[in-house]
Order: structure tokens, then C-alpha cells, then sequence
């Protein structure tokens, strides 16, 4: 199966386009030749991405905000998808602590705006929902969490996202019939998601390239924390891969998936930043754990992403050092030759891609 085919002059939906994950998802689409209309707020950050891309030149770039019933319903109504990938969400865990009802409201209500909308849409569309690898009852054991394991999480963010992944499995049972539904929808999971174009807030990347770049130190709140750090577009290719699989293949409709990087992908955070380091010049940090008074965040986190790989064939490719040069890389660019970003963005997902056509992924073929 390879991607291209389904997606080439299909018509797509991302929710979130403005965002991280959502910009070089909007990028890839367009590559293969999709009709993309995004929705979205206005960038959080700037630099962003989607700004310096110019991604919204090639694309229907509606800016609405996903707690808006009535015109995400129009919005998705009126464009008639094939595809939907719902990204649209405040991701920050952090923020989540001082905005508990804005990420309550963004990501649960704002999940079950865009499932009203499909409840009332009467053409096939294949419909995947991102959610987070937060969205587990994590207790910080050393395996990974499976698809069927307890949802829940200590924090608003965490919390919010295993809420938004009750509300779809509740609106597929009682409004989506896999016997006879044209919209099939499917959850996705993942996080500690890294790579050039983010510049979110209180995230370790862009802690770091802000800081270098203007020949600064970086603080380091928890070094010690442990993540299984993933390239952006490993996840992107795993929701390609579902959203293709699920417009075919009615099993699927209903099911939740984990897309995170290969098991040894472990690191901490100062392992992050000093490989990292080897791509700049002159830069430094300061271990401030001792220092920081902030609210709690998790210090293990790791996905078993064995259902993707039986079902949809789908593995991560990227080990860490490709992950951490891709990253570097793309920042790099950006800060000594901003023209060229949009050419690098480009590179990197076609790169990517023969990554994963050597390692004979049945997508990339």
C-alpha cells in the first residue's frame, strides 16, 4: 500500500494545521497531490512553522477555533472530505495547570464538535483522532502501555485526552455502526514528539534552539527525565498509514493505535540536549531541578506499538541520532538561512521516506 495512491487528489481535512505536528502533516498531504483544508487558530508562537513555510498559500486555511460548534460543523460539512485528521488541541501540559477549562473544553468538547459534524456527514470519510500518549494511566512502569490498558492521567492535559478517547469510543458504539457506517473512525496515540518548526512553550527543542540562537543559556528543569523521543514525522507516517487502511478496511473502524519510536529509544533529557549540542556551536545549560518548583510531570512514559505493526505494517524507522540531526538541522536552516526552510521541510520528509522504503515498509514502496 503505498500512501501516495490514496491520498493523490483526494479531498483532506487537518484540524490543528497551524500547529507543529499539524504544518508538516498539511506539507506532506500536499506533496502527494491532496486538496487540504485546514482549521485551525491562529499560530501560538512565533516563529511558526506554518508561517515561515508559507503553508497556507497551497491550502483552504480557515481559522476557527474547534469549541465552535456550529462552524466546525459547517466548515467540515461543506468541504465534504474524503480524509479527516483531527490535530486541533492545547497540547501543553503545563498550561494545563493554569488553564484547566480551555484544555477541557479544547479537547474534549472540541473532539465531540468534529464527531457531531461526521454524525451528520453522509459520504465515506476515514476519520482519525489524534489524541496522546498522555492519555494513559501512567504509572511510570518500565513496559510499554497497550491500547487496552487504563486511560486516565494526574494532570488536566493528561486527564483531558483520556476523557477525549472515552467521548470517541462512546460516539462510534452509538452513532457509527461498523456494519454500516460511510465514516469510520479511528484514535490515534503519540508523543514526545520532536523536530524543526516547533517553538511551542516549555519544550525542551525549542527551550534550547531560542536560547543558542541568541547565544544564551538554556535552563533545564528536569534533566534526568526519560522520554522515548520520536522524529515528527514517524507519527505523521502512522496516521497517514491508519487513515489509508481504515477508508478500506471497515475492521478498523473503531480502534485505537499507539505510533512511538523503536523500544531502545529511550533518553533522557540531558542525552537529548548534549546530542543535540553536537550540531552547534558554543552552547550551554544549567541543571535547575533544584531550582524548579513546578507542577508534577512524568518522568517514564513508553507506548507498545505492537498493534500497528501486526494490522497496518506500520514501524518507526528513525533511530535516535537521525532524530536528533533532523532536528538540528531543520533549526540550523532556518536561523542562518530562513529562504531555504521551505526546501529543507521538503528534503527531510523525502529523506524520511526512503528511510522507511530501505527498511521495505509497505507504505513507502
Amino acid at each position: 500500500m503505498n500512501i501516495k495512491s490514496h491520498y493523490e487528489n483526494k479531498r483532506v481535512i487537518v484540524t490543528g494545521h497551524t500547529g507543529f505536528k499539524g504544518a508538516w502533516l498539511t506539507t506532506w498531504l500536499k506533496l502527494m497531490g491532496a486538496e487540504v483544508c485546514g482549521i485551525g487558530l491562529d499560530p501560538v508562537s512565533s516563529p511558526s512553522h506554518f508561517e515561515v513555510g508559507h503553508i497556507g498559500e497551497s491550502i483552504t486555511d480557515l481559522r476557527i477555533d474547534i469549541r465552535d460548534r456550529s462552524a466546525i460543523e459547517k466548515a467540515i460539512l461543506d468541504f465534504k472530505p474524503d480524509y479527516l485528521f483531527h490535530l486541533a488541541a492545547q497540547s501543553l501540559v503545563r498550561k494545563s495547570y493554569n488553564d484547566p477549562m480551555e484544555t477541557w473544553n479544547t479537547n474534549v468538547q472540541g473532539t465531540l464538535h468534529v464527531l457531531e459534524a461526521l454524525r451528520k456527514y453522509d459520504s465515506p470519510c476515514a476519520a482519525v483522532i489524534i489524541t496522546s500518549d498522555k492519555c494513559y494511566d501512567n504509572v511510570e512502569w518500565i513496559w510499554g502501555y497497550r491500547e487496552n490498558d487504563a486511560l486516565g492521567g494526574p494532570d488536566p492535559y493528561s486527564a483531558s485526552k483520556g476523557a477525549a478517547e472515552l467521548a470517541i469510543k462512546s460516539h462510534i458504539k452509538s452513532y457509527f455502526p461498523k456494519s454500516s457506517s460511510k465514516v469510520r473512525i479511528a484514535s490515534a496515540r503519540a508523543g514526545n514528539v520532536i523536530g524543526g518548526g516547533d517553538w511551542a512553550e516549555d519544550r525542551i527543542i525549542p527551550d534550547c534552539v531560542t536560547a543558542w540562537a541568541q547565544k544564551k543559556t538554556v535552563d533545564l528543569r528536569n534533566p534526568n527525565a526519560t522520554r522515548p523521543w520520536q522524529h515528527v514525522l514517524e507519527p505523521l507516517s502512522g496516521y497517514l498509514t491508519l487513515g489509508a487502511y481504515l477508508y478500506s478496511n471497515s475492521e478498523l473502524h473503531g480502534e485505537p493505535f499507539n505510533f512511538g519510536p523503536l523500544s531502545n529509544q529511550n533518553h533522557s533529557v540531558i542525552t537529548l540536549v548534549k546530542k543535540m549540542a553536537l550540531h552547534w556551536d558554543l552552547v550551554k545549560w544549567n541543571d535547575v531541578s533544584s531550582q524548579f518548583k513546578g507542577p508534577y510531570e512524568s518522568g517514564l512514559l513508553k507506548l507498545n506499538c505492537d498493534k500497528a505493526l501486526a494490522l497496518l505494517n506500520w514501524t518507526a524507522v528513525m533511530g535516535f541520532e537521525d532524530t536528533v540531526k533532523f532536528t538540528a538541522e531543520w533549526y540550523k536552516t532556518y536561523y542562518s538561512k530562513p529562504d531555504n526552510i521551505i526546501d529543507t521541510t521538503v528534503e527531510q520528509i523525502k529523506q524520511y521516506q526512503e528511510f522507511a522504503k530501505n527498511k521495505g515498509l509497505e507504505w513507502a514502496t
